[in-house]
Formats: C-alpha cells, sequence, structure tokens
C-alpha cells in the first residue's frame, strides 16, 4: 500500500478525538432521531405506515397467519427470545467472564453497570410513553406491558450493541472488532423485526428501541474513553498499537 495512503489512515486510528467526535455525532443523531419518532407516534402521525407495515407480514385474506411457511412462526419466537431477560443475562455475564478470564477487571464492572442500567432505562421509557399494542393481529408471543419502544428490541440493542462495542474496543485486530459488532448488529435487527412478524409490536416500536439502544451503546463507549483516559478501565486496543502488558 502507498505509504501516502497509509499515512493519514494511522493519523485517523490514532486520533482519539476525532473518532469520539464521529461516535459523539452518531449518539446525538441516534437520541434526536427517537425523541422525533417519539413526537411522531404521540401524535398518531405514523398509525397509517405502522399499520401497512404490520399487515404486509400477514397472510392476504388472514390476519391470524404470518406470512410464510409454518415453521417461520417458530424461528420468530426462538430469535425473539434473544430480546428476552434470561438470555440478556446469559449473554452479559458470559462477556463479563470474557474479561474476567483477561483480568480486566475496570472493564468487567463497567460493562455490568452500562448493561443493566441501560435494560432499567428500557423499562422505564416504556411505563412512560404506555402505547397500547398492536390489535389489528393475533399475538403469536405472550405479552404483558406496553408497546412504545419495543422491550424486547431497545434491550437487545442495548446489551448486544453495548457488549460489541466494549469487546470491539479490546480486540487488537480490525477484522475481529468488525466480525464481532456485525454479529451482534445481526441479532439485534433480527430480534426487532421478530416482534414485528410475531404481531407484538408496531414497526414504530421496534425502530424506537434501536435508536434507543444505539444511543446508549454510543453513550457508553464515550465513557468507557473517559475512563480509560484516567486509567479506570483498560485502554483501546489497535493493530498499530503494542498491547499493554
Amino acid at each position: 500500500m502507498d505509504p501516502r495512503t497509509t499515512r493519514p489512515v494511522l493519523w485517523l486510528r490514532r486520533n482519539v478525538e476525532l473518532t469520539s467526535l464521529i461516535v459523539l455525532t452518531t449518539l446525538v443523531l441516534a437520541f434526536w432521531a427517537f425523541a422525533e419518532l417519539a413526537d411522531e407516534v404521540l401524535e398518531g402521525e405514523t398509525r397509517s405506515l405502522d399499520r401497512d407495515l404490520l399487515l404486509l407480514l400477514r397472510t392476504p385474506g388472514d390476519l391470524s397467519e404470518p406470512i410464510g411457511p409454518h415453521y417461520l412462526e417458530e424461528i420468530g419466537r426462538d430469535l425473539t427470545a434473544l430480546g428476552g431477560v434470561v438470555v440478556l443475562t446469559l449473554a452479559i455475564i458470559a462477556a463479563a467472564g470474557f474479561f474476567l478470564l483477561r483480568r480486566q477487571f475496570g472493564t468487567m464492572l463497567y460493562l455490568l453497570l452500562a448493561t443493566g442500567s441501560g435494560i432499567l432505562l428500557s423499562s422505564f421509557a416504556k411505563q412512560a410513553f404506555d402505547r397500547p399494542r398492536p390489535d389489528l393481529v393475533p399475538h403469536e408471543s405472550i405479552v404483558y406491558t406496553a408497546s412504545f419502544p419495543s422491550g424486547h428490541s431497545m434491550m437487545a440493542a442495548v446489551t448486544y450493541l453495548t457488549l460489541g462495542v466494549l469487546i470491539a474496543r479490546v480486540l487488537p485486530q480490525r477484522r475481529l472488532k468488525i466480525y464481532v459488532l456485525s454479529v451482534l448488529t445481526l441479532v439485534t435487527v433480527a430480534v426487532g423485526v421478530s416482534r414485528v412478524y410475531l404481531g407484538v409490536h408496531w414497526p414504530t416500536d421496534v425502530l424506537a428501541g434501536w435508536l434507543g439502544g444505539a444511543g446508549w451503546a454510543m453513550a457508553c463507549l464515550l465513557v468507557a474513553r473517559m475512563l480509560a483516559r484516567r486509567g479506570h478501565v483498560e485502554p483501546e486496543q489497535n493493530e498499530d498499537a503494542p498491547a499493554p502488558t
């Protein structure tokens, strides 16, 4: 590779302030979009769009049946379980064990606090908006709370995306960072889509959950970088920087 090309790339990697600015911009955009979407939902402006998108996933002439073969319903239930409290708790414990084995105790404690408080925030947000569940189609999964934002979608985004950014920051190789973030993002998306497919959430509920969870993950990454500068959590690793002993 041409040295004239690699020099700016290396500078961008090492310039924490620039990357932090990008993360901060993403954070602001995510929470701004969440606020705008919540305002539209409260005013009823998204009702027609929600209805049309929800019905697209139903068999024409029989709204009790989701589109596709019957086994897709079972797949949907399997995917939606990935956003349940039990599975998310297991994922958090497994990730905490990862940092424990690496003797990165600061990051382990921060991960537990970041994901736990994010899940609590999701519960408070649901109670605050108190939007009714979809009543156009039968629910293919048991539900007993309000609809906006989607709890499964937001908790999945909070947990998996926060785990992703915290694990990726301690992996030195860029391809590993991309792999971890891609897999956990895919899981987050799958959980949200399954909620609409099972008829238990409006599409805007899921979108709000994704936005809130993504914003939370970006905030957690920014705080992790600030804590790293103060020596409270382990520093971020890159291919061009040697790992600490």
